[in-house]
């Protein structure tokens, strides 16, 4: 049987287009959770951070696996806001608040990870694994658009995803997020692609 890939069972939300956003309803989905703060360029946390997710997800998956279901770990995902997102500018992130996650199948249940945290205590401090959560998160209608670039070059595919939703008659609401489908550290920079997503609602 072949393993499980949520990117291909949810394919219209981990494979929009480049060359036009578009709106998507986001169901109940199951993530490990971490939450931080800061310029995530530096500040250790977020190191922390990814470390933490990857080790518990792939505890999990070697764990389910044993159970029957075989899965593929999905890639990094993070929301990001501010207090006050009038605030939230991305040349300035020292204000910024993030949780980065990574989906689970449906049937990792808190049990799950309760005992995935016990065994990732002989990788990670316990200190560091308390701060992972399970949690389901339902994003709901949301509009969204892939990057393909750097980093630091999204401004304008922000802008364009913003622009839509006005377009469209919805205004935002809620945390801005975006998906990594690539690794950064064995992707050139051009080559990265990232979903960009965004709440909405309407005016």
């Amino acid at each position: 049987m072949a393993a499980l890939d949520l990117k291909k069972t949810y394919k219209h939300l981990y494979a929009p287009s480049a060359k036009a956003s578009a709106i998507v309803d986001v169901p109940p989905m199951t993530f490990l959770m971490f939450d931080g703060t800061g310029d995530p360029n530096t500040t250790p946390d977020y190191v922390v951070a990814i470390e933490a997710l990857y080790t518990l997800s792939y505890t999990l998956k070697f764990a389910l696996k044993r159970e029957g279901l075989d899965y593929a770990v999905m890639p990094l995902e993070g929301l990001w806001w501010a207090d006050d997102m009038t605030q939230f500018r991305l040349d300035e992130r020292t204000n910024w608040r993030w949780t980065m996650m990574i989906s689970q199948p449906d049937a990792v249940t808190e049990a799950h990870v309760t005992t995935a945290c016990t065994a990732a205590t002989k990788k990670l401090d316990s200190a560091t694994i308390a701060r992972v959560r399970r949690e389901v998160y339902h994003e709901g209608l949301s509009a969204q658009v892939m990057h393909l670039g750097p980093y630091a070059a999204e401004a304008p595919t922000i802008e364009s995803l913003h622009a839509f939703i006005s377009a469209q008659g919805y205004v935002r609401a809620g945390k801005h997020h975006e998906i990594y489908l690539k690794d950064p550290r064995k992707t050139a920079p051009e080559k990265l692609q990232t979903v960009i997503r965004q709440p909405i609602t309407r005016d």
